[in-house]
């Protein structure tokens, strides 16, 4: 009887240590709902910020940037040397193992570097082109050869998509396998996901810097209604929200147990548009639809007064921006006489809405609204927003608003994908100008800082002559947590620094 007694209470005891264990470990696990899910969990065959900005919980690239947004830090590399002609890169790099326990050494990063130059499949070879060849004579250097001088090959070092992966994994799994299931050394690993649910992460104890990392565990939460995400926060059914409507700020700022964080950002929304369809193949008519659009009215009832007119596809505050370019005034009757000399009548556009997505859909009423008084009709087709990218790939659209974030320092890969890029179609636009592509590549190499400053200079002028598509506005991060997370931040790249973040 008293040991049945005891058993009995013994099992309580181990039953009650259970749970507080798990109570526990659910403490240290951070949920984070966001609009968007994972597409794929490959680097070089997203440029989604989404997949991105998982991408650098689970992965490592050799070079990182700081937390401000503006220096270079060492990553997978300890250091780096380059020669005097500039050309080739000797990079050291540090003891380190991947989220399976094996050591990562050059050769990864050789394999790695040259899947994302070399793979049919990459979305980002032209950035990476200018490598010549790539050796690892030993496993812990890495010696990169550029066919040229690069001013901005460094920064290209730091792209989540750059980062180094596993060729013992990948090999062994297979590309599609390793996208559901990828094998990185990052502070988290994947435990599982959920299309249209969830990312599970864990702590990856084989993480080179693992002391620092304080949460147990990361999930990614698939919410694609702002409301219901705003809701999940305040009442506390999750740690985080992403992409608050402007028109939240100022009421979850009065919530005594939210924090707003408005961090700085290289974003710009900008409406893509098709160029592949028709009359907006013509470059008049991308100018009357500038005209057209009244981007203060944008910042006033969208933004809020949080927005800043956009100018050029280069953000207020990066590397060349160009302060003086053009900005079209809103002119609707400039609009119609660029029409009518295009020989264009009755334009009727499709309009690429993501749906549940308060500020997207606000801009789409408005620019509906706007367009009509320019004779030009917008037919709204509200769409899933798991489903509006692949739209985009397929050119199944005409216009939609879109947003970008610079992933490295330099203007390089912004302006390589969406004005010189062949393999993603200048960011689905199907823009193409040869000389703007040449001068693409020229700016790439150009090492004297005043002339390649010039080059982007003109590059923005350009652009915004061709409308390659149309700058809307600049504006900062939105996003809400909880009291008890602390230093839960996006640097202006976009990467959430979830290695410091800590759940109270």
């Amino acid at each position: 009887m008293k040991q049945k007694h005891f058993n009995v209470v013994a099992a309580g005891v181990l039953l009650a240590l259970s749970l507080v264990s798990e109570v526990a470990q659910a403490a240290g696990v951070l949920t984070i709902g966001r609009r968007e899910d994972s597409t794929t969990f490959d680097p070089i065959r997203s440029a989604q910020n989404a997949d991105n900005w998982v991408f650098s919980n689970v992965f490592d690239p050799l070079v990182r940037v700081d937390n401000t947004g503006t220096q270079l830090l060492p990553g997978l590399a300890e250091s780096w040397t380059i020669s005097p002609d500039g050309k080739t890169y000797t990079l050291k790099m540090r003891d380190a193992k991947f989220s399976d326990g094996t050591p990562v050494t050059a050769s990864d990063a050789v394999f790695s570097l040259t899947r994302i130059r070399d793979d049919a499949g990459s979305l980002w070879k032209d950035s990476y082109s200018i490598i010549d060849t790539l050796k690892a004579p030993d496993a812990h250097t890495l010696v990169i050869t550029l066919k040229t001088p690069s001013a901005a090959f460094l920064s290209q070092l730091a792209l989540p998509n750059a980062s180094v992966i596993s060729q013992q994994a990948l090999t062994r799994q297979g590309a599609d396998d390793f996208a559901e299931h990828p094998v990185g050394s990052g502070a988290f690993s994947v435990k599982e996901w959920t299309r249209g649910e969830k990312v599970e992460l864990v702590k990856n104890p084989y993480y080179w810097d693992a002391a620092k990392v304080k949460l147990d565990g990361v999930e990614w939460l698939t919410l694609p209604d702002d409301n219901t995400r705003m809701l999940k926060v305040q009442a506390g059914e999750i740690d985080a929200a992403l992409s608050i409507p402007f028109s939240r700020i100022s009421s979850l700022q009065k919530d005594p147990k939210l924090a707003v964080e408005l961090d700085t950002s290289t974003r710009e929304d900008h409406l893509l548009i098709n160029h592949s369809h028709g009359d907006l193949g013509k470059v008049e008519v991308r100018q009357a639809l500038d005209f057209a659009i009244d981007k203060k009215a944008i910042i006033d009832t969208v933004t809020f007064g949080y927005g800043k007119i956009a100018n050029s596809y280069i953000p207020d505050g990066a590397l060349y921006h160009y302060a003086g370019n053009l900005q079209r005034p809103y002119d609707p009757e400039k609009a119609r006489q660029l029409l009518a000399a295009a020989g264009v009548k009755n334009l009727t556009l499709k309009y690429l809405v993501n749906a549940g997505d308060e500020v997207d859909e606000q801009i789409a009423v408005l620019l509906q609204q706007q367009l009509a008084k320019a004779g030009i009709t917008a037919n709204l087709q509200k769409v899933d927003p798991s489903q509006s990218w692949d739209m985009l790939v397929a050119g199944d659209y005409d216009i939609s608003v879109m947003y970008w974030t610079n992933d490295i320092l330099d203007p390089d890969q912004k302006t390589t994908f969406t004005l010189g890029h062949d393999s993603n179609m200048n960011y689905m636009t199907r823009y193409h100008n040869d000389k703007v592509k040449a001068l693409v590549a020229a700016a790439r190499v150009e090492m004297d800082p005043k002339k390649r400053e010039q080059m982007y200079i003109d590059l923005q002028k350009m652009a915004k002559a061709d409308v390659n598509w149309i700058d809307l506005y600049y504006s900062p991060y939105r996003n809400v947590t909880r009291k008890n997370i602390k230093d839960f931040h996006q640097n202006p790249l976009g990467r959430f620094t979830l290695e410091e973040t800590v759940k109270e």
